[in-house]
């Protein structure tokens, strides 16, 4: 770490760490992410890691799966007093060698991977985050594709499917398609995560498998068209969500959230438009677009059920 980097990563912590001293981050209260630190303090995403590793080195934050680093709640809170540094455990207190478990491993690849993103999941980064040596790992999960399997597996377990699903084809599948976006959304990382082309063994997913082709086949499809058809509505929604990711990427390295990226690239479209060649686009963007990632998605998966009705003994929608 240069010195300037090294003097901004100092300064960062300890602004952290006077806001859980004071107060101002109470226990349980989500500290800023590594995202959020690379745009409030300009800094590089390694920064960023840096910076919360540290934190959770001195005791102060732990990682909590699905939500985040979060404060931790001291033993002994003393008021004013700063917390003792602890031995490097990493954000899953308990997690030594000798307490090593594949359900803390999946866990903490899981809040690395939510936190700064698939590319920053490697067997080194998860057993930094735990505290343990990077082949303890290696006792319970086989190579980084096994942990990724373990860890797709565990979020979309996580939330089920209901026990019963609606009576329509077209509610469930609806219903199916809409959850599996929620999870995308939740966690960027799963749709480039998932391969169409070399799909991994996910038990918790076959649940969705088993909805969309009971209920094609029961109004109509045979079983290797309704596959198709689900193959079809999978990749279209993990298509539209390995946006996610990219987009995370790209505004943790220029510092700039879709919006003020649109902005700054006006000036060279409005240049282009100025020829007169392009009158629709024009007219649009006099107009103004809202880009909504959600409504793309409804529309497209609204217009995907359509076409399927046909095949059908129930009506299209539209």
């Amino acid at each position: 770490m240069s010195g300037q980097a090294g003097a901004r990563y100092g300064q960062i912590v300890g602004e952290l760490r006077r806001r859980i001293e004071t107060g101002e981050l109470a226990p349980g209260d989500r500290v800023p992410s590594t995202r959020e630190i690379t745009r409030q303090w300009g800094v590089a995403m390694a920064t960023a890691t840096k910076v919360l590793t540290e934190l959770r080195r001195e005791g102060l934050v732990r990682a909590v799966p699905g939500v985040g680093t979060v404060v931790e709640t001291p033993s002994r809170p003393v008021r004013g007093a700063r917390p003792a540094a602890v031995p490097r455990t990493g954000g899953l207190s308990g997690a030594g060698p000798a307490g090593l478990t594949l359900g803390r491993i999946v866990a903490a690849a899981v809040v690395v991977a939510d936190e700064e993103g698939l590319a920053a999941v490697s067997m080194r980064r998860v057993a930094a985050e735990l505290g343990v040596a990077t082949m303890s790992l290696y006792r319970h999960v086989a190579d980084k594709d096994d942990l990724l399997t373990r860890m797709m597996d565990v979020v979309i377990g996580a939330d089920p499917l209901p026990a019963d699903p609606p009576a329509g084809w077209r509610d469930t599948v609806e219903l199916a398609a809409r959850r599996l976006w929620g999870l995308f959304r939740r966690h960027a990382w799963l749709a480039p995560a998932m391969s169409m082309t070399r799909p991994q063994v996910i038990a918790s997913a076959l649940p969705y498998s088993e909805w969309i082709l009971s209920a094609l086949h029961a109004h109509g499809l045979d079983l290797h068209t309704a596959f198709t058809a689900h193959l079809t509505l999978l990749n279209y929604a993990r298509g539209m969500a390995v946006n996610l990711e990219s987009e995370r990427e790209a505004e943790a390295h220029s510092g700039l959230d879709g919006e003020e990226w649109m902005d700054a690239q006006e000036p060279a479209l409005l240049a282009v438009l100025a020829s007169g060649r392009f009158p629709s686009v024009s007219r649009l963007t006099e107009a103004g677009y809202d880009f909504d990632l959600d409504a793309l998605f409804e529309f497209g998966l609204q217009r995907l059920l359509d076409g399927l009705a046909p095949l059908l003994d129930e009506p299209s929608a539209g």
